[in-house]
């Protein structure tokens, strides 16, 4: 079994299996969901997608040859391009703006989700923290990939499904997966990364379940 398949047997199958269930990912598809449930998502997204670009680059700094340095600063300036270009006209169809995504902030799961990617990323080891921003690459694919087959008769979802679900994302998922599998970790190691795997994808699911409640900061 390779490590990345191993990683996903013990910490992703079943949230994985969740997710695709859950009502945000199925309103989708038959066009159900709530608009303001699209449109806090969107907006969290923006948030997350900057500090997982920063997570990124911090990868990119500690990568062991030159291709995966290479590979993970090419991502980290992806993930600004699709905050900028594909939400910039989702928020436009949407009825946003970047001024109402920044005044918004971060929500309470994507300011945690978004700590917990930095500080793996900035205090564990490489393989550490390759594993912890393997969830959002993976199920990000692999939901597209399962939505896309049933599309939506909504526009916005449906350029959303069509941007995660394409050809061009899962050749950049499959480049991170190859990485995943070259890595060299010892037992202490390859534990900590299953817990780190384990622990976003955790997160993957609460980001869809808060858009989907719109979850807000209780008090403040």
């Amino acid at each position: 079994m390779t490590f990345s398949s191993e990683l996903w047997e013990r910490g992703a199958a079943s949230v994985y299996d969740e997710i695709v269930r859950h009502p945000f990912i199925t309103g989708l598809t038959d066009g159900t969901l709530d608009h303001d449930a699209f449109r806090y998502f969107i907006v969290q997204d923006s948030h997350y997608l900057r500090a997982y670009s920063r997570a990124l680059s911090l990868i990119a700094g500690r990568a062991l040859d030159e291709d995966a340095v290479s590979m993970f600063a090419l991502h980290a300036a992806n993930a600004i391009a699709v905050e900028q270009e594909l939400h910039t006209s989702l928020l436009a169809s949407l009825g946003l703006t970047t001024e109402d995504v920044d005044a918004a902030g971060s929500g309470p799961t994507t300011t945690a989700y978004m700590s917990y990617l930095t500080a793996v990323c900035a205090t564990g080891t490489y393989a550490e923290a390759v594993a912890a921003v393997l969830p959002c690459y993976w199920i990000y694919r692999d939901v597209g990939r399962e939505l896309l087959k049933r599309s939506s008769p909504d526009p916005a979802y449906r350029k959303w499904i069509e941007t995660y679900g394409s050809e061009e994302f899962d050749a950049v998922v499959e480049s991170v997966l190859a990485v995943t599998d070259g890595l060299d970790v010892g037992a202490a190691e390859r534990e900590r990364c299953h817990q780190h795997f384990a622990m976003t994808c955790r997160y993957e699911w609460m980001f869809w379940d808060a858009a989907y409640h719109k979850l807000d900061w209780p008090v403040g």
